[in-house]
């Protein structure tokens, strides 16, 4: 977290100012493979190769027609750009409670909240990324719900948000690049997504 810098009331001659403070290391909380925290460790570092295991989540949401809503990740990230993925993903901060991360999350990525959202079980995998060189190596906690408002997405975060039915998954699968987590998180999470939306036929 940054820190304002803070003012001063002397009247003595002004000195150079300090550098500006620099950006606290986002820290990720590492687990073993029951989901038992054992530290932290920075970000980044966790995804290097071969890359740590931490928490993470995935959230899937719906829209009133059933529809998933998928998101094109910006292209400034510096991870897994420009790629689609699920609707929102990311990193519960050391001790943060994976749903209030996600709800989170959801607000700091795509400027809204979901109508619903329920715990969909937990998945671990173990995916380097070829573009990046980085690896994803996370105990993921999933999450689906269901958004009734449209989404104003962060453009810093989300390039785009686009609503799917089963076919038009299929077909964006075959002729755009997705996340290499994704097809791990989302056949975990697809028997939930069908209970949620039993019509929409996923």
């Amino acid at each position: 977290m940054s820190h304002s810098p803070s003012t001063s009331t002397s009247t003595a001659a002004p000195e150079r100012p300090d550098p500006a403070p620099a950006q606290d290391p986002i820290l990720l909380e590492l687990v073993d493979e029951h989901g038992a925290t054992t530290g932290v460790a920075e970000k980044l570092s966790a995804h290097r190769s071969p890359g740590v295991l931490h928490r993470a989540f995935s959230v899937f949401l719906v829209d009133g027609d059933g529809r998933l809503l998928l998101q094109r990740r910006a292209r400034g990230k510096y991870h897994s750009p420009g790629v689609w993925s699920n609707t929102c993903c990311g990193h519960p901060y050391p001790q943060e409670r994976p749903l209030i991360a996600a709800l989170r999350r959801v607000g700091e990525e795509l400027g809204t909240v979901p109508a619903l959202l329920r715990e969909a079980g937990t998945v671990t995998y173990h995916h380097p990324d070829p573009a990046s060189g980085l690896v994803e190596h996370e105990f993921n906690h999933l999450f689906v719900g269901r958004l009734d408002l449209p989404a104003a997405p962060d453009p810093d975060e989300v390039e785009e948000v686009r609503a799917v039915d089963p076919a038009e998954l299929e077909r964006l699968r075959v002729a755009e690049p997705f996340s290499v987590w994704f097809t791990t998180v989302w056949d975990a999470a697809r028997p939930q997504v069908r209970d949620l939306a039993p019509g929409a036929g996923w």
